[in-house]
C-alpha cells in the first residue's frame, strides 16, 4: 500500500527514535548528582510547561474543525507524541538511576566514576577528561562515559601511570598527568 494513505499513526513507532547509550548487561546506570539534576529537571518542564502549552494549541486547533489538513492540529500530535516518549525515557533513566558523589571518594590520587583527568596521548596533546554518567556524556565538552574506552582504560590508574587504550586504529599508551575531584 502507498505511504500516502497510511495513517500517520500507524507509521510512527517507538522503535524508530534512537535510543541512548545502552548499558552493559549486569550494570548499574551511575550518574552524577548535577546530571540527576538536570534529567529531572528537564522531566519536571516537559510535563508543567511544554507539555500543558502543545495540548492548548492542539484544543485549540481540534476545535477548529477538519482536522485532516489542520497544520497546527497535526504538528501539535506529533509534538505531543514526541514529549511523551522523551518523558517515558528520562523516568525509566531516573528510576535506574544510582548517583555517585564524585566529591565524596576518599582515593582522590586514583581515577573512580566522577574524576576529572588530565592526559597526554602518544602526539604529545593535552587532553583533559571528566568521567561521568551515560546520560550525562558530552564528549565535545569533556565529558566522557564511563563505559567509554578511553575511561575504561583509565579506571584504577593514578598519576604518573601510563595506561594502554585499544582502539580500532592500533594500541595507544596514555600518560596520566593528573586527577582530580570536585
Amino acid at each position: 500500500m502507498n505511504k500516502a494513505f497510511v495513517k500517520e499513526s500507524e507509521q510512527d513507532d517507538d522503535d524508530d527514535i534512537p535510543q541512548a547509550q545502552a548499558l552493559p548487561p549486569g550494570t548499574r546506570n551511575y550518574i552524577t548528582p548535577t546530571g540527576y539534576a538536570r534529567l529531572r529537571d528537564e522531566l519536571a518542564h516537559l510535563m508543567t510547561v511544554e507539555r500543558p502549552a502543545v495540548v492548548q494549541v492542539v484544543s485549540w486547533a481540534a476545535s477548529n474543525g477538519d482536522r485532516s489538513e489542520n497544520g497546527d492540529y497535526l504538528y501539535g500530535k506529533k509534538r505531543l507524541r514526541e514529549i511523551d516518549r522523551r518523558m517515558r525515557f528520562l523516568t525509566r533513566r531516573l528510576d535506574i538511576a544510582e548517583v555517585v558523589d564524585p566529591a565524596t571518594q576518599p582515593n582522590r590520587d586514583q581515577v573512580f566514576f566522577g574524576a576529572t583527568v588530565l592526559y597526554l596521548d602518544k602526539a604529545g596533546d593535552e587532553h583533559e577528561v571528566a568521567i561521568v554518567g551515560v546520560d550525562e556524556a558530552e564528549p565535545l565538552a569533556g565529558k566522557i562515559s564511563w563505559i567509554s574506552p578511553v575511561a575504561r582504560a583509565l579506571i584504577k590508574a593514578r598519576e604518573g601511570d601510563a595506561v594502554t587504550l585499544r582502539t580500532p586504529g592500533g594500541v595507544e599508551t596514555l600518560e596520566i598527568l593528573e586527577v582530580r575531584y570536585p
